[in-house]
């Protein structure tokens, strides 16, 4: 009878893991155009992610306030200045946007100073909710947990959503010009 109650304990455990990660999964996937992103950036400026169009784009939803965000910025930073000017073979370079999801949109700005995240776009989503990240450019990607990554191609197709910045450097070094 013990053995059949731990069971069952056991299968419960691994019913509720899986169904955690399938929900903390975002709602786009590969092949999907990406969610329409407009706004503010940090210097003021009007931006619009379509404006882009031509470059690989990688965006970060992390937070100031995350620490496997602050664990994963080196790795960031890294891809930054490792592809930024690169030529690819069918987009021009890579383009980092930063969607910060904060409460505080000082905190933000003091944490890309801190960080030292030296890309221009940034932008910060502002949410109530760390829990129920209620965020809206983070709605949109179905984001509900950070840090969280999206690679976007040439034409804003989603073709990377949370790869590991491993990952990330081999995909885009296959895809250097020769």
């Amino acid at each position: 009878m013990k053995f059949n109650k731990f069971l069952l304990f056991l299968i419960l455990l691994v019913l509720v893991y899986l169904g955690r990660q399938f929900y903390m999964q975002p709602k786009v996937v590969n092949g999907e155009n990406s969610p329409k992103i407009s706004g503010k950036l940090m210097n003021g400026e009007d931006f619009d992610l379509k404006d882009l169009k031509g470059k690989y784009v990688l965006v970060d939803f992390w937070g100031s306030w995350c620490g496997p965000c602050m664990v994963e910025m080196p790795g960031i930073k890294m891809l930054n200045e490792k592809y930024k000017d690169a030529q690819f073979e069918n987009a021009d370079g890579l383009t980092l946007l930063s969607v910060a999801i904060e409460r505080d949109e000082n905190r933000w700005k003091k944490a890309i100073s801190r960080i030292g995240m030296p890309w221009k776009y940034h932008m910060v989503d502002l949410t109530t909710s760390f829990k129920f990240i209620n965020a809206p450019i983070a709605s949109e990607f179905g984001v509900k947990q950070v840090p969280s990554k999206f690679l976007l191609d040439e034409n804003g197709v989603i073709i990377g959503v949370n790869q590991s910045i491993e990952a990330l450097d081999i995909f885009l070094t296959k895809r250097l010009k020769q």
